[in-house]
């Protein structure tokens, strides 16, 4: 009789764990879809930097999900939303490899902060972090991958000037990342933090499924 429990217990758990899995695969399907539809509604900021640089929210759904479900399943929806991106790419995928792993360095230290203490405190904390790292990690990715790939379409000589339209005494393409993309790539990371907190706390039950 309590082999039998036992047995009872365990194909319980183990329905139940397969149901959460599902949950989770399919809520990060979902979340990767809404992140590569993001994408695409991206808009300038003119006078802060050139135009050609896009300011978007497709870290937003990731983030979320980092939250929700834990990091792993937040670094999930930035592969597939660029893995997705790759069929209408005109970078060669340079430009999705980096995207990737700059929103895979945001949600993975910000979700690893919310699941080591679950509170509002960690998130914040962690999303600062992750969105400061981002924002390191955007130099190099950009002066090492992105950019290099757009001097065959772009002169290096026209970019630097793009950037000295709006601040004359910028006189080298690392400099102009530092100046302009590194603050810009942590507010653009910020953005997706404050849209996350206003929204969290009611998507959350539908995410994971909860009642509350």
């Amino acid at each position: 009789m309590n082999t039998s429990k036992t047995t009872n217990k365990t194909i319980k758990q183990e329905k139940t764990r397969m149901g959460y899995n599902v949950r989770c695969m399919v809520v990060t399907a979902m979340l990767s879809a809404v992140a590569f539809i993001l994408m695409f509604l991206d808009f300038s900021v003119p006078f802060l930097i050139p135009e050609f640089i896009k300011m978007d929210l497709s870290e937003l759904p990731a983030l979320i999900a980092s939250f929700s479900l834990g990091p792993v399943y937040g670094v999930a929806v930035c592969l597939i939303k660029n893995l997705l991106h790759l069929f209408i790419t005109t970078t060669g995928g340079v430009g999705e490899l980096s995207n990737f792993l700059l929103g895979a360095v945001f949600v993975l230290i910000a979700g690893l902060f919310y699941r080591h203490k679950k509170s509002r405190s960690s998130a914040l904390i962690g999303s600062l972090a992750g969105a400061a790292g981002m924002a390191v990690f955007s130099v190099i990715s950009n002066y090492f991958l992105v950019y290099p790939v757009y001097y065959n379409f772009m002169p290096e000589e026209m970019i630097l000037g793009a950037y000295q339209v709006i601040v004359p005494s910028v006189k080298s393409i690392l400099q102009c990342l530092i100046v302009f993309n590194m603050p810009f790539t942590f507010v653009k990371g910020m953005f997706s933090v404050a849209i996350t907190f206003l929204i969290y706390k009611r998507l959350s039950p539908i995410l994971k499924g909860t009642d509350r």
